[in-house]
């Protein structure tokens, strides 16, 4: 077929859809690999347009683009260390606690808690995996997968809308919540279902903010510190990006846009009223907002399955979470570095020629990353839930204990337990201090002797 794009002779030859920030990271840890994986990237949209608003690299997914070696160009393009966590009464902003971070993260957990524009992340990102040799192919959206013929016997062929098609080895749907990639190995369709949230978000600029000329704004934009009023029903998050010239605001809502509507562009006017008899403060901060637009927060139910012979899918298209625990990209840099570190391996370890054998072998290396990756993702999934429910508390005895419990973890040097899991120290260790690449390593020794042992039967 002349139309298709051939694979590299040597290596495994993965192909990803989707060039989101968990696509770009897998590729990124495949061209890193030793020898390195040959990868095409394949987007659906015309160009890769780094946009959007802020976004955390909590400790567990800053180790990962530590060992991919991005750590310092994150920070050179505007990725700096969240100094604390600041929880705040929704009717005055006093402070119910503050949570210190900074370099206790790397104490407590190995690695920092960096806070970056998502545009700069993925932008640093896209440069980083075409650097490594990653090919990046544009306007290229996925309608099938089938198994080669031919020449391409034993692979398989991603196929593409404009009648192309890539031979693949491996094939990782990166393609986000509304993953087409996911339709393809459930085989049937599996649209998101709505969480009862919507956001608003935005960011507005340090001059603007400086106008109103008020210390405790001030008082805000100097600290690098993730800020939450908690409220009932909802709650809005602010903290500094790009070396504070720019400041990001979240708003989370409930739901009011019509089923099947994803986005809609509301009134300021409703979007302030959410929060009227709220912190005057943030009432002032939301007005630096000019647009309305409202995003519908979706998910859906853990999958059975995350693969189907030589296809995986990583991130949103696999577990999609609530944004309540700032862990959604990290997940997904998790899966993607995990993912590649497998296949490497398996590599190394040495892969059949004879087809059936070779994808019977990346079949059961990929049920190994599902079995390493579903349960860690779905308890983050379950967590964000447990904390939308302590953000979103009606005043009442469950908030004043709430609160009193939030008063006195200082006083535990936060080590202790605590009903939320936001102020859990065991629970904190296991989300944020786990190092899934040295798991990965662990597990793949222990499944390839057990596989070896088989063998020998």
């Amino acid at each position: 077929m002349n139309n298709q794009h051939k694979p590299l002779q040597n290596g495994l030859h993965v192909v990803v859809v989707g060039a989101g920030i968990g696509g770009l990271a897998c590729a990124i840890a495949c061209r890193r690999a030793n020898p390195p994986l040959p990868v095409t990237v394949v987007e659906r949209a015309p160009e890769i347009l780094t946009i959007g608003a802020g976004i955390h690299i909590p400790p567990n997914a800053c180790r990962v683009v530590s060992s991919l070696g991005l750590l310092d160009k994150l920070k050179q393009a505007g990725g700096y260390q969240v100094k604390g966590f600041t929880l705040r009464r929704y009717q005055n902003g006093n402070v119910l606690v503050e949570k210190p971070m900074g370099m206790r993260m790397k104490t407590e957990y190995g690695a920092e808690w960096l806070a970056i524009h998502r545009g700069d992340y993925q932008g640093v990102l896209l440069e980083a995996a075409r650097e490594a040799g990653a090919d990046i192919l544009t306007n290229a959206e996925v309608i099938g997968i089938a198994e080669g013929i031919g020449e391409s016997f034993g692979k398989h062929m991603v196929v593409l809308k404009d009648g192309k098609s890539l031979v693949a080895d491996v094939v990782v749907g990166a393609d986000g919540l509304w993953s087409g990639v996911r339709e393809l190995v459930l085989g049937r369709s599996f649209p998101p279902v709505e969480t009862g949230d919507l956001a608003y978000r935005g960011t507005f600029t340090r001059e603007h903010l400086k106008s109103f000329k008020n210390e405790r704004i001030d008082q805000l934009m100097e600290a690098e510190n993730v800020q939450v009023w908690l409220g009932p029903g909802r709650h809005a998050v602010f903290y500094p990006l790009r070396n504070k010239t720019e400041y990001n605001l979240v708003l989370l809502v409930g739901d009011d846009l019509p089923e099947g509507v994803r986005t809609s562009q509301g009134s300021l006017e409703e979007m302030a009223a959410n929060f009227e008899g709220w912190d005057p403060i943030l009432n002032t901060i939301i007005s630096c907002l000019k647009s309305a637009l409202k995003w519908k927060l979706l998910h859906f139910k853990e999958l059975d399955q995350w693969t189907k012979g030589v296809i995986a899918l990583l991130g949103d298209a696999s577990h999609p979470t609530l944004p309540y625990q700032g862990q959604g990209a990290a997940m997904a840099v998790e899966d993607g570095a995990i993912l590649a570190l497998l296949l490497s391996r398996l590599q190394n370890q040495g892969i059949s020629d004879v087809p059936d054998q070779r994808n019977q072998q990346l079949s059961d290396l990929l049920l190994l990353y599902q079995d390493l990756r579903k349960r860690r993702t779905e308890v983050n999934v379950a967590g964000a839930v447990d904390t939308r429910h302590y953000y979103h508390l009606s005043d009442g005895d469950e908030q004043i204990c709430r609160d009193k419990e939030l008063a006195s973890l200082p006083d535990s040097a936060w080590q202790g337990p605590c009903s939320f899991n936001w102020g859990d120290a065991e629970y904190q260790k296991s989300l944020l201090g786990f190092d899934g690449l040295a798991d990965a390593e662990r597990t793949f020794d222990e499944w390839s002797r057990k596989k070896s042992r088989q063998a020998n039967i």
